[in-house]
């Protein structure tokens, strides 16, 4: 098989990259097709390729958990994690730690899906602010918010508006309220 054949493969099914010789599989221009296509194909990705921004980034647009199959490198690039959480918000887990600390960063990752509130740090899951955001996104974030979020009312109240089920979440004190 030749270059030509292997491209024609990718484009008609991102899935076929798993199916050609390692070869194809160092071959940037022929992995960036595949993952256009099918971003999780990225686990059969040369490693170097793994590495490169580019490819990456397309994988984790056309699927957010193709971040897991990253370079470490990687998981502390904002744009890319960022692309990530925006297909699929639960792809925070795979981010690099450091991310997970940065409230500037944490903001706009619940801003995109309040759901990625789960993977953050624990000092973060106290904030108000962040908090907030997440449940007004998704109210189950509140699942996820310290205790003492659990029991402020305005919290509450957002997440039971936007999701019946978050009462769920709340603190005992507050799941009798009638306002609520």
């Amino acid at each position: 098989m030749d270059k030509k054949e292997a491209l024609k493969l990718v484009q008609d099914n991102g899935y076929n990259l798993e199916r050609l010789e390692n070869e194809f599989k160092k071959d940037k221009e022929i992995v960036l097709i595949a993952v256009k296509h099918k971003g999780h194909v990225l686990y059969h990705a040369d490693k170097k390729l793994k590495a490169d921004k580019e490819v990456v980034l397309e994988a984790v647009k056309q699927d957010g958990h193709a971040l897991e199959q990253a370079d470490d490198s990687l998981k502390k690039d904002k744009e890319i994690v960022l692309a990530a959480v925006k297909q699929h918000g639960d792809t925070f887990q795979y981010a690099d730690d450091s991310l997970k600390k940065d409230k500037k960063f944490i903001l706009e990752a619940v801003k995109n899906d309040g759901h990625s509130i789960a993977h953050a740090d624990d000092s973060l899951k106290k904030d108000k602010e962040i908090v907030l955001i997440a449940v007004k996104q998704y109210g189950n974030a509140l699942e996820y918010a310290d205790d003492s979020l659990k029991k402020d009312k305005e919290i509450v109240l957002i997440a039971v508006k936007q999701d019946g089920n978050a009462l769920e979440y709340a603190d005992d004190s507050l799941k009798k309220d009638k306002e609520i």
